[in-house]
């Protein structure tokens, strides 16, 4: 690749482990296949980053997607080669600005954390750069529009609800701090797509332990090989297919006119499923999804609040049952070692985001209380009195120390869950008296 005819593509605002392992990989195949030419240029968002790692290394890195797909192991590395250079503002603001005058770059893509998309207001115009990835994004689109030439498709991969409508709204707030003008502001808003998607695709990154042996059957020393699991997918808001073949190269990806549905899919099917049984597998103690896939008990308990609950209530369509059935498979991956611990950080707030909406949508449809999702709730209450979990101080004081009817109508939940305490009640005086397993044993 890199051959004489390809030309600077795409603006990538982040250099880690996931776009490297997700749109990069997908441009780097497309590049392949001959379908598209473009070339990626990687801007750091952030004072520390690894831009100077990749620089050093002539942007080639190896990517190794390793898990379960369709009953087979799969283990495959790729050389990627797709990024062509990189800026780091901090260092070289100049060199940045510089990016909005070269008419080929066509596509913006961002990860910049969930928290990167962010209205600040302390910021100025004449910063050099500005902190925020929206303030930053704005001086690269004053420059484009001060040049007379066409706007970007900006492709917002960060994981927050309608994250190309949030970066927009940042921008705009930003350009009108800085007075930039009405035309300035019409330009941004008509000449450039600010992009809803959705990504999936687990990402563990670089793989210490085993470093030093995967550098040797390379050949080099690659300091970034990346790695992540072979399931992908990347919904996007819009048809930029004539400019952007993804479909036609056979990747995972989906035009719509919505990601709202698929959005819903994967927070209630693959982050409930992990919500759901978090607390009640460190209760047995379980260490990692992994584990807790080949325990009879825990296997059992997802399934039930998967199939029985989750599914029954967002619709047991054949792309739903898909779905399930390959967050299953997912979980098994052999080559990911996804920790609890990791997972049950700030858990009240992800049990009221990816849980709750379930359990409320099943008493409205079935006139019941789904029994698994209520004591993946009853597992969390116990767990954090328990434990020493890491969460907000208010959720962890309130867990502990109060009592369950004021858990179950504090404001930290997104409704009153009142309605729960006899539920809640019968399965903390189980998980007291009889332990977690057993609990769970004659729940199933």
């Amino acid at each position: 690749m890199k051959a004489v005819f390809m030309k600077e593509g795409v603006i990538q605002f982040g250099e880690g482990g996931f776009l490297r392992a997700f749109a990069d990989c997908f441009i780097d195949i497309m590049n392949e296949k001959e379908l598209y030419d473009g070339l990626v240029t990687v801007v750091q968002p952030i004072p520390l980053g690894r831009l100077a790692d990749l620089l050093r290394q002539d942007c080639r890195y190896n990517l190794i997607l390793r898990g379960i797909e369709d009953g087979k192991t799969v283990n495959d590395r790729r050389e990627i080669r797709c990024i062509s250079g990189g800026v780091n503002p901090y260092e070289d603001f100049d060199a940045y600005l510089r990016l909005a005058e070269n008419p080929d770059y066509r596509f913006v893509i961002s990860n910049t954390t969930e928290a990167g998309i962010e209205y600040r207001g302390t910021e100025a115009f004449s910063d050099r750069p500005a902190a925020s990835f929206p303030a930053k994004l704005v001086q690269l689109l004053y420059r484009r529009y001060e040049l007379g030439l066409p706007g970007f498709i900006i492709l917002s991969c960060e994981l927050i609800d309608h994250n190309g409508d949030a970066l927009r709204e940042c921008c705009l707030k930003y350009a009108r701090d800085w007075a930039l003008g009405e035309d300035f502001d019409r330009w941004m808003l008509s000449e450039n797509r600010f992009v809803n998607t959705l990504v999936d695709r687990i990402t563990p990154g670089y793989p210490a332990e085993e470093a030093e042996t995967l550098q040797r059957e390379i050949g080099w020393e690659d300091r970034l090989i990346d790695t992540a699991e072979p399931f992908g997918l990347w919904v996007i808001e819009g048809d930029f297919e004539a400019e952007f073949p993804l479909q036609a190269a056979g990747l995972p990806v989906i035009w719509t006119a919505d990601v709202t549905p698929y959005k819903k899919r994967k927070v209630r099917i693959l982050n409930g499923a992990h919500t759901s049984l978090v607390a009640a597998a460190l209760l047995m103690g379980i260490e990692t999804v992994g584990e807790a896939m080949e325990d009879e008990t825990a296997l059992a308990f997802l399934k039930k609040c998967l199939f029985e609950e989750i599914l029954p209530v967002i619709g047991e369509t054949e792309d739903n049952r898909a779905f399930a059935a390959s967050v299953l498979e997912r979980f098994r991956n052999p080559f990911i070692r996804h920790r609890f611990r990791s997972i049950a950080l700030n858990s009240v707030s992800k049990w009221n985001a990816r849980v709750l909406p379930t359990v409320l949508e099943y008493r409205e449809q079935f006139g019941t209380i789904p029994k698994g999702l209520s004591l993946s709730l009853a597992s969390l209450i116990a767990f954090y009195r328990q434990d020493e979990p890491e969460d907000s101080e208010e959720s962890v004081k309130l867990l502990k120390e109060a009592s369950l009817p004021e858990i179950l109508s504090a404001p930290v939940w997104e409704t009153d869950l009142s309605f729960l305490l006899p539920e809640i009640e019968e399965q903390l005086e189980s998980i007291r008296s009889l332990g977690m397993r057993e609990t769970l044993r004659r729940l199933l």
